[in-house]
């Protein structure tokens, strides 16, 4: 198909029209709004046949997709920040029922003060409720990874929600060239199967009945396997997308990490920005890399932990906090990681862009040369830094 403009909620709302999901809910809120619309204008013009269920908030919004979803429908819902807290009860009840809904989330920061802008605190507050996430960043990738994120939810193996992360505004409002696919090649690779374990009046069972101690443990042992062992499914679908597409996204994208001194890990949108920074050091003869994290859970640790035992420092760019921890969530994470696979690495955390503060090329300088100082001394001062704030 040819190559359209498209902005990072448009993108995602075409590749959803394109897997032709049964049921929509969903509840305005910033910067999410545009991405629901686009698709009750689809369902209101005829182009996609679906239920578009309008309610009084986020936390209705995720129950409904997660009874349309128990009955055996395909279903979509997104939100932001705020919306994101609300959903927060009903996360963990989606993934302990196992359903394989899918969100969009236009990550945004978190209430008080209030703020629409961008920054990780939302979705970092879920990092527990056991959903697959994947981090965007581009306009292209949020609408590839939204049919990838079919494919993996309803895989019989992994029959979980995964939640689509990318950054509000930067990418939700701006607009990128896409190029598509083929809606019948788009069915193709996630086709609408009929499940068997759904609510059916023909052959009656229960979802989310008490659980006593007999058998609740058992019934989290089983959801926290299936998210372990969902990353070969994962990479699986990756592989077979880039078949039909030509694109595909791997858990991560390392750039320049072979011979590098330090490199910086990030999530989302920055991912660019710190490659184009990483060149111009690479010009002047500074040896940096950078890993931007595609997917945050399930965590690829033992992956993680191979390509960044060949540096020297590892910088990790937080935009949410963890206040009372000793980092920042993703700092944490890569922290466990190389600890655990007796990985001698030096890490210090950093944290930037809360609340939309811009992370500049000289705040993505400042970061690298931090981890080529510690590279250099061999040692850590500070474990723990502020990029960007003016206190």
């Amino acid at each position: 198909m040819k190559t359209i403009l498209l902005s990072g909620n448009t993108a995602l709302s075409y590749a959803v029209k394109q897997l032709a999901v049964d049921v929509i809910s969903a509840y305005p809120i910033t910067p999410q709004t545009t991405m629901v619309e686009k698709l009750s204008e689809y369902v209101a013009n005829g182009e996609l046949d679906a239920e578009f269920i309008p309610v009084e908030s986020e936390h209705s919004a995720l129950s409904s997709v997660l009874a349309a979803s128990a009955a055996g429908a395909r279903v979509f819902t997104s939100t932001s920040s705020q919306g994101l807290l609300l959903m927060h009860e009903i996360m963990f009840i989606t993934a302990g029922l196992r359903l394989p809904v899918v969100m969009g989330i236009a990550d945004r920061a978190i209430s008080a003060p209030i703020n629409i802008w961008n920054d990780h605190s939302d979705i970092m507050a879920q990092r527990d409720t056991g959903w697959i996430s994947i981090f965007a960043e581009s306009a292209q990738e949020s609408y590839d990874r939204t049919i990838q994120a079919y494919r993996i939810a309803e895989d019989e193996n992994v029959h979980l929600p995964v939640n689509l992360n990318f950054d509000g505004f930067i990418l939700t409002h701006t607009y990128e060239p896409v190029t598509p696919i083929d809606d019948e090649l788009v069915l193709k690779y996630a086709p609408k199967k009929r499940r068997k374990l759904v609510l059916d009046p023909n052959n009656p069972m229960t979802f989310g009945g008490l659980g006593s101690p007999e058998y609740y443990f058992e019934a989290k042992y089983q959801a926290i396997k299936a998210l372990e062992n969902s990353m070969e499914t994962i990479i699986e679908a990756d592989k077979e997308y880039k078949k039909i597409s030509g694109r595909g996204y791997g858990l991560y994208n390392a750039y320049m990490t072979e011979d590098s001194d330090t490199v910086l890990v990030s999530l989302g949108s920055i991912g660019g920005s710190v490659r184009e920074i990483v060149r111009r050091m690479r010009r002047d003869g500074l040896k940096v890399g950078s890993l931007s994290l595609k997917l945050f859970r399930p965590f690829p640790a033992k992956e993680l932990a191979e390509v960044l035992s060949k540096t020297k420092c590892v910088v990790v760019l937080d935009k949410a906090s963890s206040p009372g921890a000793i980092g920042g969530p993703l700092f944490l994470e890569i922290q466990a990681t190389l600890k655990s696979f007796d990985v001698n690495v030096p890490v210090i955390d950093i944290i930037a862009g809360l609340g939309g503060r811009e992370i500049g090329p000289e705040d993505i300088r400042v970061m690298l040369n931090k981890g080529l100082k510690v590279a250099s001394e061999k040692k850590v001062d500070k474990l723990l830094d502020y990029v960007g704030v003016y206190l």
